[in-house]
């Protein structure tokens, strides 16, 4: 055994002042490793909170899968396929490689259970067979994915795999940018199946005999994680298009290229923590509600109800934001039912976060133009009706 110089003069029961040890010089966390891109988005409107190079072309890897995913749901919603079919794996899917359910050719599962796969544990081979499935072959399955990227307004995004996984040498690469698979990411959560996979941790296939466990392990970390799709290879790195719901705000935030598994994570994480500490959520108005009175010159009644004409609901910052009403003081009669009579601002500044007309709750008849004179003269000239 070894003792320090001090420890051995206590030991002996030397009389000694005390020995001062020097306090233990703290280690400045590392800091934090950055994306090369990254997007966070309000999952149900598309509201950008916050993004950096989100239009840099980059491979998707795995989250390819969300395209796959997206296009057999939207065949399953409009009657074409059902999750219950049987579904039969070929030779090619047999051979994919990389993370798999290690389909054999001519093993049937049902179209439902191989979706779970391609979301939960990223099965490649799996996201081949529905490919097949769907579209007859992986290509005319491509094709498909190219046209609904196009449709979705994915315009730095072609695909060229049903699963993200890298070409034979030559081959072009799947390649997209943050900001599209964060709208590709919105429009799959549409979906409840999808978001049902995302959200699982853990799934039995083959009748219970072979479980398969979630890739995104944000899920355990993070509250309110609610999925939804890693990805990774040696060109990608390790990305995550993730999403969240806290307070009944739903984000979902992208981030590409980190060097590991976890530094993904935790970019997202802290992305999302940030997006949730700066903003709220908004009611400025609801449809049908009053929000003023608006004096009536010349009319049977001395006034009308301005109300909203639709919800105003907005995501914006946590201070500093005021919500305006912008409504003349006095109008004309006839007033007219759902007649335009101003606005309701929500701004902070200059800046402006939205909009709603604020328009009469009901009718207001003239009087006539002798009694509506005799009321101008009592009371002045009306301002005019912003209309």
């Amino acid at each position: 055994m070894r003792w320090t110089i001090g420890a051995a003069l206590v030991l002996w029961g030397v009389g000694t002042t005390a020995v001062s040890k020097a306090a233990p010089v703290k280690k400045a966390p590392p800091p934090p490793v950055e994306p090369v891109a990254c997007v966070v988005e309000v999952a149900d409107t598309g509201t950008e909170l916050a993004a950096m190079d989100a239009d840099k072309a980059w491979p998707p890897a795995s989250m390819t899968k969300m395209m796959t995913v997206l296009l057999a749901l939207e065949d399953v919603r409009d009657g074409r396929h059902t999750l219950a079919e049987p579904v039969q794996a070929s030779a090619r899917a047999e051979r994919t490689g990389g993370s798999q359910i290690y389909l054999k050719t001519g093993e049937t599962m049902t179209l439902g259970d191989l979706l779970a796969a391609a979301m939960i544990p990223s099965a490649n081979d799996a996201a081949v067979a529905i490919a097949e499935h769907l579209a007859g072959s992986v290509e005319a399955f491509v094709d498909r994915m190219n046209a609904r990227a196009r449709a979705l307004g994915l315009t730095g995004t072609e695909f060229h795999s049903p699963n993200g996984l890298p070409p034979p040498p030559g081959q072009p690469s799947d390649m997209t940018t943050a900001r599209d698979l964060a709208r590709l990411g919105r429009e799959l959560m549409r979906f409840p199946d999808a978001m049902h996979w995302a959200g699982t941790t853990q799934y039995w296939l083959r009748n219970g005999t072979f479980v398969v466990k979630n890739t995104n392990q944000l899920l355990h970390a993070f509250p309110g994680a609610s999925g939804l799709k890693t990805g990774h290879t040696w060109a990608a790195g390790f990305s995550l298009t993730a999403s969240a719901d806290r307070g009944g705000l739903p984000l979902v935030a992208v981030v590409l290229g980190l060097p590991s598994r976890q530094a993904s994570f935790a970019a997202a994480e802290r992305l999302l923590d940030e997006a949730y500490a700066q903003h709220r959520i908004l009611q400025a108005a609801k449809g049908g509600t009053p929000v003023a009175t608006v004096a009536v010159d010349g009319g049977t009644e001395a006034s009308v109800t301005a109300i909203a004409r639709d919800d105003l609901r907005l995501v914006v910052p946590v201070s500093d934001v005021v919500v305006e009403q912008r409504l003349p003081r006095r109008v004309h009669a006839p007033v007219t039912p759902r007649e335009r009579l101003g606005k309701l601002i929500v701004r902070r500044g200059a800046e402006r976060f939205g909009s709603v007309p604020l328009v009469a709750a009901g009718e207001v008849e003239s009087i006539g133009w002798l009694a509506w004179l005799a009321s101008w003269v009592r009371s002045g000239p009306a301002v005019a009706s912003p209309r």
